[in-house]
Order: structure tokens, then C-alpha cells, then sequence
């Protein structure tokens, strides 16, 4: 028998934790034993209204001790989580209901409105904070305050389905990477302990927010998994708002994206921020380019340890070790993990050269739900196909050379559009960057689309400035045919770079 909420929050109970702090938010801090009897109450509710053993519960929720405690709720009734982000547009509601099939969706004020006009009438939906609320819908905290202290944990297992993680959607409608209750206890093992060894001492900062698995899983699962704790905040992350936090609790680990780390070294407080609490910084997400990890490590001194994972193999498969770290690479396999780098026939290439990574372990989904076509192409058994182009060095770091359906034939060679960007970052006046190809007289030139530093103006002399830095340091057809600058680039809801709204740029 194995549970989740049972293993990494009632388990600290049994081993003496209850009155440790497992999560600060803005109402202050909560204990794990307060967070135990939060969950009960909330298991209860979620049955009262339908939920069952095996059905997804839809969080539409901004983080905080709700979300988390709702989240472990269902779990411990043995339905299946899936979460989504708070700032979509109905018709994306309209799709994860559909796709879901929740019969329970919790939601709060900043996802109400836009929950019922994607249609909840046929769902029960349980609103944090709420007022005015119509028949379907009911009040979270009264609901709460009314239900019972104890519940019966479900009699789970490993090999039940537990977990949705979500792909981010940028290829396509997100699809749900459907996991059993062994991927959270596999990689908090293998990565939260194997890798960045936390330890019941941590405070553990996200930058991203609770939907998205990476952040969840480093501030509200491993740091629980050892007694730890996590920060959660409802609103947007900044480079003020991280600040801020980091002087106020003093966290041990940021748990951070390439696109914060370059906000936070432009914000113009950087040089006098005290960031000592911290013993390390992750970065995943997306691609963190050496340079803006060598600026990192000149600006504040906090290691980072670098790495890549997927919803598809849970979290974290290859990354850094701390006092180990190199720039540039994503780092090592994990433990309990292997990996290959191989060509279209599925034969491993020699190291130095470049093919597709496939990652083995414990943690791969075992279908992306309703797709069994993409399914049959990307899991294999134990292994996934993950469509990324990665090189090997001897000494087993493995380097990232971008996706292989993002490649582009410029001059009738294919081109990463990620060394074209890292490259440009590493220009004192660039703040972030995007490159997508455009045809000219039939033939593709990449384009690199630019968010310049604050205080520093776009021009055709920057531009051609840009070209040239980029030349000097790439093969000629590499160099960008063209620079655009704009004042921001378009997103997932996941912070990665979104590839298809680039190309639609004017």
C-alpha cells in the first residue's frame, strides 16, 4: 500500500515533524500538523461532492496553503490531481473541463468568472475565497469548517494512476501525462535526495507557480518528503516580489527559470541584494544559457544547478551537482535514470555528436491520455522519446541543442535557434530573446526577436551590432537575417518560450 498524502505529509506525524513549519504564505506559517487536519477536512468535502477514487480533480487555484492542502486532499481520497494555470482564457477552461472530465473543480476569485463562462454548470465547483456564489458552487471555507478532522486514507498503491502532469502546449493542445503514485516517491528519492539532497532545514522558494510541476514538487513534495518547508504566494512573481521574500524568510533554495534569473540580474536593486541564504538556485524549464550563468554567479554568488526534465518522465532527469556544476551543460543523469543519445535509426551516436534523447527510468507516464498515436511514438516501456537534441562530452555532461521539430535549413543547413539566442545573450544590452525562421524569396532566414536591457534604445546601428556579435562567434549562415526588437516575448503558461506565437509576430 503506498499513498501520497500519507507518505509526505501524515508520515511527518508519525516521525515527531507535526509542529515543524511545512508552508509560509501570506497568512503566515502552517505546520504539518495543521496542514494534516487541513487535508482531512478538505478529503471530506471533496467526497461530499462527488469526488471518487480514480477521477481527476481539477485545481484552477492561486497558490497557497488551499491549494497545496487541497491538492494532498485528493490525493489521499485516491483521486487523480490535475492542475491548471490561474490567468487562461475561457475557451482553455473550456478544454481541460472537457479533457478532465472533473466532476469537482476548485477555484477562487481569480478563475471564477472565467470557469463559468467556459461552462461549469455541470460540475461542482468549490470556490476559495468566493462570495455571491451560484447552485453548483459552494464555499470553500465554510464547507471546510464544517467537515470532519479524521479520514481514512485511501488503500492506494504504487501502480494507481495518481497524477496529471500537463505538457506545456507548445506543439499543440496540452496533453496530460498520466502518472502512477510511484513517480513522486521515485524522483523525491532520486533527485530531491540523490541530487540536491534537502534536508528538513530547507526553505524552499518557488519562482514559477504550483501548477507546474517543477515548482510544486521542489516546495511542496521533496521538502515534505524530509520535513522541509515551502514558500507560496498567490501573486505574480517579480524580481521585487523574490527579493523580497528572500529578506523576509531567507530560504535556503530558489527553485528558478532562465527568464526570472535575467529580470532579477537587470533589476536595478541587484548589487545590493543580500541573497546568502541561499545555498543554491535550480534552473529548469527551460535552456539556461552559459552566459547568463556566468553573469549569475559574478552578480550574486549562489550556485545553480542546472537542469532538464519533462512532464513526461515526472521531473528532473539530468542535472548538475551542487560544487559540480558546469555552464553551459545540463549536467549528469540523475540517479536511477540512464540516458542515450541517438540517431533516426535509434542507434546510439559517438560522443561530441548530436541526435535525440531518450531517458529511461522510473518515473515515465505510462500514456498521454486520449492520444494513443503520440503515445505509442514517445513511450516505450520504462522509456521516452523525448524529441530533444542533446550532445554527450566523455566525462557524461550532456548538452542541450534545442528541439527537433524547432530546427530551421538556413542556407541549406539546419540551425538551432538555441545557440542563436544564447548567443545573444550574452550582449551586455540583452535582456532576452527569441529566434524563429521566415521565409525570404522562398528560402528560411532566422529572425531574432529582441527584448533590449532597461535604458537602452533599439536602433538600426544595434542591430547590425547584434548581426555582427553574433557572427563573430557562430558560422556565418547562423547569423540572424534579421533583428526585430520588442518589448516582450510571447510565453507558455509554463514560462517557456513560446515558438509558435513567435512566428506570428510582425
Amino acid at each position: 500500500m503506498f499513498n501520497v498524502a500519507d507518505y509526505f505529509v501524515d508520515r511527518n506525524l508519525e516521525l515527531g515533524r507535526g509542529d515543524r513549519v511545512a508552508l509560509f504564505t501570506p497568512q503566515g506559517a502552517t505546520t504539518y500538523r495543521e496542514l494534516a487536519v487541513l487535508c482531512n477536512r478538505i478529503g471530506n468535502v471533496l467526497r461530499g461532492l462527488g469526488a471518487r477514487r480514480g477521477e481527476r480533480v481539477l485545481l484552477a487555484l492561486s497558490d497557497g496553503v488551499e491549494f497545496v492542502a487541497t491538492w494532498y486532499a485528493a490525493q489521499k481520497i485516491g483521486a487523480v490531481t490535475a492542475e491548471v494555470y490561474t490567468f487562461l482564457q475561457p475557451k482553455d477552461y473550456r478544454y481541460f473541463l472537457d479533457y478532465t472530465g472533473a466532476r469537482v473543480v476548485i477555484a477562487d476569485p481569480v478563475t471564477l468568472d472565467r470557469l463559468r463562462e467556459a461552462g461549469t454548470a455541470d460540475r461542482q465547483v468549490l470556490v476559495v475565497g468566493g462570495d455571491d456564489l451560484r447552485d453548483n458552487e459552494h464555499d470553500f471555507a465554510a464547507l471546510v469548517a464544517a467537515a470532519p478532522e479524521t479520514l481514512a486514507t485511501a488503500p492506494t498503491t504504487r501502480e494507481d494512476v495518481a497524477i496529471w502532469k500537463f505538457t506545456t502546449g507548445s506543439t499543440g493542445a496540452p496533453k496530460a501525462c498520466v502518472h502512477t503514485a510511484a513517480s513522486p516517491i521515485v524522483s523525491h528519492e532520486s533527485y530531491g535526495l540523490g541530487v540536491l539532497d534537502i534536508g528538513q532545514d530547507d526553505i524552499v522558494l518557488p519562482v514559477p507557480k504550483l501548477f507546474f510541476g517543477y515548482a510544486r514538487d521542489l516546495t511542496a513534495l521533496y521538502p515534505f518528503g524530509v520535513g522541509g518547508a515551502g514558500i507560496a504566494f498567490p501573486d505574480r512573481t517579480t524580481p521585487e516580489r523574490v527579493f523580497e521574500l528572500i529578506a523576509r524568510l531567507r530560504p535556503t533554495i530558489l527553485v528558478n527559470v532562465p527568464t526570472m534569473m535575467s529580470a532579477m540580474l537587470a533589476h536595478p536593486s541587484a548589487p545590493t541584494q543580500d541573497l546568502s541564504s541561499l545555498r543554491l538556485c535550480t534552473s529548469a524549464g527551460e535552456a539556461l544559457p552559459a552566459e547568463l550563468h556566468r553573469r549569475w554567479d559574478d552578480m550574486f554568488g549562489v550556485e545553480v544547478v542546472d537542469g532538464i526534465g519533462s512532464s513526461e518522465a515526472y521531473h528532473i532527469y539530468i542535472s548538475n551537482r551542487p560544487g559540480a556544476a558546469r555552464q553551459g551543460s545540463c549536467g549528469q543523469v540523475v540517479p536511477g535514470y540512464s540516458a542515450r543519445v541517438v540517431n533516426d535509426d535509434g542507434a546510439e551516436v559517438p560522443d561530441g555528436e548530436v541526435g535525440t534523447l531518450e531517458v529511461t527510468g522510473g518515473t515515465v507516464a505510462l500514456e498521454y491520455f486520449g492520444d494513443k498515436e503520440k503515445s505509442a511514438t514517445t513511450y516505450r516501456g520504462d522509456t521516452v522519446h523525448t524529441g530533444d537534441l542533446f550532445s554527450r562530452d566523455d566525462g557524461g555532461f550532456f548538452y542541450y541543442h534545442g528541439r527537433a521539430d524547432d530546427l530551421l535549413k538556413s542556407g541549406g543547413i539546419w540551425v538551432a535557434p538555441s545557440e542563436i539566442e544564447h548567443c545573444l545573450i550574452g550582449h551586455d544590452d540583452v535582456l532576452e530573446c527569441g529566434v524563429a525562421g521566415f521565409e525570404v524569396d522562398g528560402l528560411v532566414r532566422p529572425r531574432a526577436y529582441v527584448v533590449l536591457r532597461e535604458g537602452v534604445a533599439p536602433s538600426t546601428e544595434l542591430a547590425t551590432a547584434l548581426r555582427e556579435f553574433v557572427r563573430a562567434r557562430l558560422a556565418g549562415h547562423k547569423r540572424p537575417h534579421e533583428i526585430r526588437f520588442v518589448t516582450s516575448l510571447p510565453r507558455t503558461t509554463n514560462g517557456k518560450l513560446d515558438r509558435r506565437a513567435l512566428k506570428d509576430l510582425t
